[in-house]
């Protein structure tokens, strides 16, 4: 789409360049500030020319560049390492992404998250794995779980100005045993409901519910959790909510039933690997 509000652009090369006029927005992918109308927006800020790696494998972690493409990100997952087998929730989030191969290549990861949907495919893989958003701000830098940043369904905690530099998994949550599962009310409609779940090294388990909820839900316990302990903690989690893609009570029922599939799938994974 021609947005013809905007006068200016310009590349970032340096963090001084980040400070954004009154009308300026900043620019990534672009696959949606270009998909409608922008009437408020009079200039963009290119965040690619800042050349920030896409991953960077650390002790700590994996280190993913709000710039990444999510191309770049399954790309990354097919070749990741074997101890970290959660990498395997990439492709499936990406697949649940309602976008062609040309915006994979195209949309990045920190522009998903910002945009923050309830739908959004990479909120749901951060979500998923603990990820940390790393935030730029005018004068310094704060991290919060993805998690906490979205705060509505399209709207987040970064105030005007604020930068996502990158989002950071840890490790733990990379080792662990990962499953994603979706639902929509049409075959290549847009989630109605993202479950996952994982159970850590340390027998901890977490769960999370995406799409079905304004914001995300995340369900932590100490060991995988009994089938009705799990069914419970889903339906009685807040935000279910109705639109044209779904109703509350459908979204909380999908979400239990699939929440009950990934932790029968995590149960006898276990089971397989202790027999084993």
């Amino acid at each position: 789409m021609d947005i013809t509000s905007v006068q200016a652009y310009r590349v970032a090369r340096s963090r001084e360049d980040l400070q954004l006029a009154p009308g300026e927005a900043l620019l990534a992918g672009g696959t949606w500030i270009m998909s409608e109308p922008q009437p408020a927006t009079t200039g963009l800020v290119d965040l690619t020319g800042l050349a920030w790696p896409d991953l960077e494998e650390t002790p700590e972690g994996l280190r993913v560049a709000a710039t990444c493409t999510i191309a770049n990100l399954v790309a990354w997952a097919a070749t990741a390492p074997a101890h970290w087998p959660a990498a395997q929730l990439v492709p499936a989030a990406a697949n649940a992404l309602l976008a062609s191969f040309k915006i994979w290549n195209t949309a990045t990861v920190g522009g998903n998250i910002c945009r923050a949907f309830a739908a959004g495919a990479m909120v749901s893989l951060s979500v998923a794995l603990d990820a940390v958003a790393v935030i730029w701000t005018k004068d310094d830098e704060r991290r919060m779980p993805v998690a906490d940043l979205v705060t509505g369904n399209g709207t987040t905690n970064l105030g005007r100005g604020d930068v996502l530099r990158a989002v950071e998994i840890p490790t733990h949550a990379l080792a662990s045993r990962a499953l994603l599962r979706k639902i929509a009310l049409a075959e290549h409609g847009r989630s109605g409901a993202v479950v996952t779940g994982r159970v850590d090294p340390d027998g901890t388990s977490v769960f999370t519910v995406t799409a079905a909820t304004a914001t995300p839900t995340v369900l932590r316990f100490a060991l995988l959790p009994t089938e009705t302990e799990l069914a419970d903690a889903v339906a009685s989690a807040p935000g279910y909510y109705t639109d044209p893609l779904g109703a509350a009570d459908w979204r909380r029922a999908v979400s239990v039933e699939l929440a009950s599939r990934i932790r029968a799938e995590l149960h006898d994974l276990r089971r397989r690997r202790r027999a084993g």
